[in-house]
Formats: C-alpha cells, structure tokens, sequence
C-alpha cells in the first residue's frame, strides 16, 4: 500500500459522505484519500478516525475525549459555517487546526428567513393546511384574519454577519424598517441595541452562532421585552431559544407566531409542543440547500482538507492561535495560505 493511502481524509456521520460531496481529485492531488463510515457511538468514531490526517464534520461532536485519542489528526474541516460541535480549546491544545467555510448558504438561509417570515406573517402554510382538507369555503378569508401587511413593519435583526445583512437588503426591497443589535459587538453596547431592538420589532430574526453566550438568548425575559403580537424567526441554531418560554409565550398570545428551521434537539421527537401551533411553521433545517450552495461548499472543504495535507494552515482558520504554538501538527511551518487569518 503506497504512503499516500495511509493520508486519510475521513468522514465517520454517513457511509456514502457528506451530501455535498468532496472533490476526490483534489484530495489525491495532495497526497490524501479519502475514507467514508458511519460511526454508531464513541468507540466506533475513535476506530474509524483512528488513521484520520484530515476529519471532515457536519454534526459529530469533536470533544475533549474523542480528539485526544487521535494523535495522527492534524486538521478538522466542517461542513458549513458554525463550529460548537468542535471543543476549539481542545483542538488548539493538541495543536489540530479548525477550519469552517464562512461565506457558505448566505443567499440560502436569508432566503429561507424571509420565506419563514412570509409563510408565517401570511399564514401560507395553515392555508395549505385547510384547503387540503377541503375546508375552503366561502367566506374562509374571515376566519385567517388578523393578518397585517408586511410594508412599513419593523424587522429585528439579533445578529448582523454576511446572512443578515442578505437578508436585510431582501426585507428592503419589501419595505420593512430593518434595525439590528450583534452579540459580538461591546457588551454594553450589544446590551442596549439589544433592550431596544425588541420592544421595537414586529418580527425578530436570529442570526447568532451557537456559544455559551448565545445559548437560551431568547428566553422569558427577552420575549417579555419583545412586542406583543411580534413573530420570531430562527434559522440560525435551535439551543438560542429556550423552547419551553417560546411555548409559553404562544399558548398565552404573548408571541404571534414563530418560523423555526432550527430545534433545541434534532430531529424532533414525535409528538413536539411547538408542532401543535397553527401559527408556527417548523422546516427540517434545510436552510442552506441548494445546488449552487453545495458545490461551494465541496469546493471549500477540500480545498482546504488539501492544504492541510500540504502542511500549509486553512483558508478560513479558526483557531487562529494554534498557528504560534509549538504543538501545532501541520507537516511543516511554511507560510500561511492567503486569507488564513480566518
């Protein structure tokens, strides 16, 4: 067996992949083969990422413990934007590199945004509902009031990165206000954008990734400061919200409605407390989905599983401090690939 076969690249969540798919061409170019499984626990993952110079990732989670029982792995790549299933304090201290692909689905989810928004301000999908089951009769248009237009609300906009900027262009275009507050800005001016966005805004739109900070951020008493009437859309991760105060506030009319393409646990178990809302519309985190969305993202990944295999650090590195330490795994100490500051 040659020196390249033992450079694997592995995927341990699918034994045909990614569904994006990988350029295998790519991959060899440098040195690599590629290696696809479906791990069922723990021990399984560790056996087939045993050899692993380059993981890829969608949703497996990168722990402490998994990562420390893989001493050949140099580089982590995940399938997409967010990164809390990677322990990055983990990897920097066993000197693997993390990289994400940040521009990846931006036209997708802020579309996907606005087209929750719709379904739900215009309650498209409880028409559907009824008409299907022949319940269209004259006069049913009474009975789905109240319904507002849309031109001249407010948009809120928790967040304010590449997807909700797309988006706020789109809203635009439909005229509602947008306003925004970011998480990521100084605490005390997040804090006050924050207090005043959401007395503000007819509909709330989450665009935050996943991190402790960011976990429950819309909880009892951030609903309490929203509108009375006011909609919340999520498409960025489920753990944002606290599900039991959103459930809360729709049995008790405080929240109008919610569009959701994100839940606390995935996929749901059956029956779910927020599927018995007419006014809420659940889609099964298919935001980013698209052919062009993908074929970005395979392009990416392997791009940049190649240049790991190459020793050279990641287009978009996250953990930015491994590259100054001495555990750094990388083959070699060359320079940094353009734009890999991340």
């Amino acid at each position: 067996m040659s020196a390249e076969i033992t450079r694997l690249v592995v995927f341990t969540e699918r034994e045909e992949g990614p569904v994006c798919g990988l350029d295998e061409k790519v991959i060899y170019a440098a040195g690599g083969a590629l290696q696809y499984g479906k791990a069922s626990g723990l021990a399984d993952r560790i056996d087939l990422a045993r050899s692993a110079e380059v993981l890829i990732v969608s949703t497996a989670p990168m722990t402490r413990e998994f990562l420390q029982q893989l001493p050949q792995l140099k580089g982590i790549v995940r399938l997409g934007i967010g990164v809390d299933s990677v322990d990055l304090d983990a990897a920097t201290d066993f000197g693997i590199v993390v990289a994400n692909v940040p521009e990846f689905c931006q036209e997708e989810v802020a579309e996907h945004a606005l087209g929750l928004l719709l379904a739900v301000t215009r309650k498209i999908v409880l028409a559907d509902r009824l008409t299907r089951q022949g319940k269209w009769v004259v006069g049913i248009q009474e009975s789905m009031l109240p319904i507002r237009r849309l031109s001249g609300q407010t948009l809120g906009l928790v967040g304010f990165g590449r997807i909700a900027r797309r988006l706020a262009d789109m809203a635009r275009t439909l005229g509602l206000r947008v306003i925004a507050s970011d998480p990521y800005v100084e605490p005390e001016v997040a804090r006050a954008a924050g207090v005043a966005l959401m007395p503000q805004a007819d509909i709330v739109s989450l665009h935050v990734p996943l991190t402790p900070e960011t976990r429950y951020l819309i909880n009892s008493e951030t609903i309490a400061l929203m509108k009375r009437s006011a909609i919340l859309i999520n498409t960025a991760r489920g753990p944002v919200v606290d599900e039991v105060a959103l459930e809360e506030a729709l049995a008790n009319g405080r929240l109008d409605g919610a569009g959701l393409d994100v839940l606390e646990s995935e996929p749901p178990k059956i029956p779910h407390p927020l599927l018995d809302f007419d006014n809420v519309v659940v889609t099964c985190h298919y935001g980013s989905c698209s052919f062009e969305a993908y074929a970005d993202l395979r392009r990416n990944v392997s791009e940049q599983a190649a240049q790991i295999l190459r020793g050279e650090f990641p287009k978009y590195l996250v953990n930015t401090r491994v590259r100054d330490l001495p555990q750094c795994r990388l083959r070699n100490s060359g320079p940094s690939s353009p734009g890999a500051e991340g």
